[in-house]
């Protein structure tokens, strides 16, 4: 969401790839959860963490293509929508499927369980249906413009996709949207 944020901003940033399962000190004192995403600008003095925290920040300092704009209401949309991708879409659907066919692959070195595979499908499942809805009857996903809430869902879904995770039957006016994000 952030690198979508970024991208939509044409903010130039360095990527530093890091593995939170490592649980290096030094990344602790950039984010004491030890989760990624962190941002840091050594020569501003910046360290944020948090994607939530990191694109708002980003969004109040950089005035190009703002992504929380227009009236409180639909600001209050956006929100709820990234809270919906971020939390739920997460729990239900990215992060069975990171842990099935990612950590367990990589860190564990162990078979991934069709059953939780099976159910975090199912929920992908729900999920596109909400989101056809949501297309259907808005231009985007909170409402006129795009918004930080298009990114949210286009990031779970780009990692839930990227692993196998998203069956497209019958969601073409979601992959319609998603494909549009995949193309910037």
């Amino acid at each position: 969401k952030v690198r979508l944020l970024l991208g939509e901003k044409a903010v130039a940033y360095n990527l530093v790839t890091e593995h939170p399962w490592e649980e290096r000190d030094e990344y602790f004192d950039i984010n004491p959860t030890g989760m990624t995403p962190a941002l840091t600008d050594p020569e501003r003095g910046i360290r944020i963490a948090d994607s939530r925290a990191i694109c708002e920040y980003i969004d109040e300092t950089v005035e190009a293509a703002p992504m929380m704009n227009g009236p409180s209401l639909y600001r209050a949309e956006i929100r709820r929508l990234v809270a919906w991708f971020d939390e739920r879409f997460f729990i239900d659907v990215t992060a069975p499927i990171m842990q099935e066919r990612m950590r367990k692959r990589i860190i564990y070195r162990s078979p991934p369980d069709a059953t939780v595979l099976r159910e975090a499908m199912r929920a992908a499942n729900a999920h596109l249906d909400y989101i056809d809805y949501l297309i259907d009857t808005r231009s985007w996903l909170a409402g006129a413009t795009m918004s930080m809430a298009d990114l949210a869902a286009a990031a779970q879904i780009s990692v839930a996709d990227y692993l196998g995770g998203i069956d497209w039957k019958g969601h073409e006016q979601t992959r319609a949207w998603y494909a549009m994000f995949k193309s910037r």
